[in-house]
């Protein structure tokens, strides 16, 4: 059982106050005043604050392409895993402009990688199992998965990381996360598929059909980490671990698109407490994201149409969480400002 840490709800109205303060109409400023609150919350300040963040994209491969869920080849994984440890891609790109480390962590990819000051080896096995036929990993396996996250991400808070972004890499992977969201979430299978990387009509029916075989074949089970190792995938687990992690270091979760919020889903079934701790970067264009962020209870800090996935949402998204903290910490308040009297009561009231 990991211990998930309780909000420092004692101090919410005291950082309530300090927001109101702030020479501004009270709740002005949206949901930065609400990232605000929650960040103070979490760390138990009224100065939150955000340093050393890091950026790790969880990478495997599923064995399930081989039931044509895809159009894309599954060599693309580990071309793009090299691709992203020399900076490139769009999650280099964007860990760069805003300044992330970035990580590609090897959960499961079948290839064997060099050594790479930007790798974290965290394989289990070459690739999930093809849950069409049998479990995507066995027990065994998902718990090292989960435990392979926690050890990446408690790397990162002995060193004074306050957040973490995960995104993905792996051809297949919206099969398993579209399975996941089916099981969790209970909902029909139809409802939960999309095209991913580009499949058409036909294409959406048939990796709906390998869900629902899976599913008959499998059964749906009342332990959340066993429906995680029959449907999902070793990248998914890992970043599930690392999640669950980053929340019991108390550090801000920054979740990005389809693949990496299932794992925030399956997450929050073994540890209900760590959604206190998710901040969901942006909505998806895949269909089914929408669905994960009602179940969640979460509220999407942008809408781009983004589904490229990597951690390129998390990017994104960071330096509005940057501006919720420079806000709370350093916006004048209306004693600062002298904005008194009339005027003062009119602003706080509007």
């Amino acid at each position: 059982m990991i211990n998930i840490p309780q909000l420092h709800t004692e101090l919410k109205d005291k950082i309530q106050y300090k927001l109101d303060q702030k020479a501004k109409p009270i709740g002005s400023l949206g949901m930065l005043e609400e990232i605000a609150l929650r960040l103070g919350m979490m760390q138990g300040t009224l100065e939150p604050e955000l340093n050393n963040p890091v950026m790790l994209t969880v990478a495997a491969d599923h064995e399930v392409v081989k039931e044509g869920v895809t159009p894309c080849p599954a060599e693309i994984t580990w071309q793009q895993c090299l691709n992203f440890m020399d900076g490139g891609g769009g999650i280099g790109l964007f860990s760069h402009q805003f300044g992330f480390e970035h990580y590609v962590v090897d959960a499961g990819v079948d290839f064997d990688f060099k050594p790479h000051k930007y790798l974290i080896d965290a394989k289990v096995r070459k690739a999930s199992r093809n849950l069409m036929h049998e479990p995507a990993m066995t027990m065994d396996e998902c718990k090292q998965a989960i435990e392979n996250g926690r050890k990446a991400v408690r790397r990162f808070a002995e060193t004074g990381s306050t957040v973490v972004g995960f995104g993905e890499m792996g051809i297949g992977n919206t099969t398993p996360a579209s399975a996941l969201l089916s099981v969790y979430a209970g909902l029909p299978v139809d409802d939960c598929v999309g095209p991913g990387s580009g499949l058409n009509t036909e294409g959406v029916k048939h990796k709906a059909h390998v869900i629902k075989t899976a599913i008959k074949k499998h059964g749906i089970s009342e332990e959340a980490l066993e429906n995680l190792a029959r449907f999902g995938g070793l990248e998914i687990a890992c970043i599930a671990g690392g999640m669950l992690e980053a929340a019991a270091q108390r550090m801000a979760v920054l979740v990005d698109g389809f693949i990496t919020t299932s794992a925030a889903i399956a997450a929050t079934e073994i540890c209900p407490e760590a959604a206190n701790y998710f901040f969901y970067s942006h909505l998806s264009n895949e269909q089914g994201h929408r669905k994960m962020l009602a179940h969640l209870n979460g509220k999407p800090i942008m809408q781009l149409d983004l589904r490229l996935g990597e951690g390129t949402g998390c990017a994104l998204a960071f330096p509005v969480m940057q501006g919720a903290v420079n806000m709370i910490n350093n916006m004048t308040s209306f004693d600062e400002a002298a904005v008194y009297n009339t005027a003062n009561e009119v602003l706080k009231t509007k």
